[in-house]
């Protein structure tokens, strides 16, 4: 079997875990790491790994570039990648939530025959979510349940006390694309679920703060035509960055190996 060639945009803890994950048939090829991150990405990597800083200075066809950069990654390099007609997994489906971007990346993706492929990241249940989007959906809510430490350094602490909460306390509820605006640094799992379903504006998301929680807690309620459903997750962050979550990584896995595989469930 021909080994096919990876690009992964950003070198951080969930492309390394990516890279450690990536089935056999599948190699990494390229990076594209911002210019001070060049020295210590080449140090990470073995000699048959192309450091780059633009996908422009690949002359060859990545078989599929991963985005793993978060936001301004998938800002600076997503056109690029779409415009010479390759398939982008995105992670940071966050910056979706920017009507200006996601239009520019659509546009790119049109014009040079790229291709997007939203990933289901920390969340599961999206390929029912957007199935069910086929025969006419009424309601979309997400809650997103974390400790309060979890909230620290974002919006929540303009909402609420953090340190003086003792029982679960929600301190948002709004639009996905509000969500997304306010709270960047949790705006992916929001994001994945109001493209899969109803959109930004239609999407509700609730968001709260725990003391007693002791993982990140995820909660989908879809209701339509088909009928109803309910999913939660209890994820486990990686090792090496408590705030990027394990799924979200695997579902990266995942998308490579599917490059692989003439089956795809």
């Amino acid at each position: 079997m021909t080994t096919k060639r990876l690009m992964i945009i950003g070198y951080g803890a969930m492309a390394q875990e990516v890279h450690r994950l990536l089935p056999a048939g599948l190699e990494l090829a390229w990076v594209v790491v911002p210019e001070s991150q060049v020295t210590l990405t080449r140090e990470r990597l073995d000699a048959g790994v192309e450091v780059l800083t633009s996908v422009a200075q690949c002359e060859e066809r990545p078989e599929l570039v991963v985005e793993c950069a978060g936001q301004p990654g998938l800002a600076e390099h997503g056109e690029a990648v779409l415009a010479r007609g390759l398939t982008l997994a995105i992670v940071a489906t966050g910056a979706l939530a920017d009507e200006g971007l996601y239009g520019r990346l659509r546009q790119a993706a049109e014009a040079g025959s790229g291709r997007m492929l939203v990933l289901s990241g920390a969340v599961a249940g999206m390929d029912g979510l957007a199935a069910a989007r086929e025969g006419g959906l009424e309601s979309v809510t997400y809650e997103a349940c974390k400790a309060p430490r979890s909230w620290k350094g974002s919006h929540a602490e303009q909402l609420v006390d953090l340190d003086a909460l003792h029982e679960a306390t929600v301190f948002y509820e709004g639009t996905a694309g509000e969500a997304a605006r306010l709270f960047p640094a949790n705006a992916n799992v929001a994001a994945t679920i109001a493209l899969a379903g109803i959109g930004m504006q239609a999407t509700t998301v609730r968001l709260t703060a725990d003391p007693a929680a002791t993982r990140n807690t995820h909660r989908i309620h879809v209701k339509g035509r088909f009928g109803e459903f309910r999913i939660e997750l209890n994820g486990r962050p990686l090792e090496h960055n408590p705030k990027t979550s394990m799924l979200a990584a695997l579902s990266v896995v995942r998308a490579c190996r599917q490059v692989l595989d003439p089956v795809t469930v």
